[in-house]
């Protein structure tokens, strides 16, 4: 957890929209990367997670920051194929390491995440809109 500044509603929604989009992206590169092949375990694609950190601010505000990107520790899946290009020496390839369906489920977690935000500000957005006008 880190210190910070006065956060407002806009301050934590705004990250916390921006934290799922980051979400959203490395989900999308793992589902991009889903069934592609490697000619070695080292080189085949592990799918990506990010990893956030809380940020505090006045008692009982927070919101969050992406910290890190970490990837997954899941091996590849090895498969007997020697004829295709990429087999090493053995006649084998690796599959990338992503469950797409897993990551799916993900894409939609975070979608009505992102969602759920956007009514946030949207929410706050008219309630300040409608004191302004009632202040007239």
């Amino acid at each position: 957890m880190t210190m910070a500044q006065n956060l407002s509603l806009f301050d934590i929604s705004g990250r916390a929209m921006a934290a799922q989009l980051v979400r959203m992206n490395t989900s999308a590169s793992n589902l991009a990367n889903a069934g592609t092949v490697s000619g070695s375990e080292a080189t085949a694609f592990r799918a990506m997670k990010p990893v956030f950190r809380t940020v505090m601010g006045e008692v009982g505000r927070a919101t969050v920051q992406v910290d890190r990107i970490d990837t997954s520790t899941t091996a590849p899946v090895k498969r007997h194929d020697p004829s295709h290009p990429l087999a090493d020496q053995d006649g084998n390839i690796w599959e990338a390491a992503v469950d797409s369906t897993a990551e799916m489920v993900e894409m939609l977690e975070i979608s009505r995440q992102y969602q759920n935000n956007v009514q946030v500000l949207a929410t706050a957005k008219g309630l300040i809109s409608e004191t302004l006008r009632l202040g007239q």
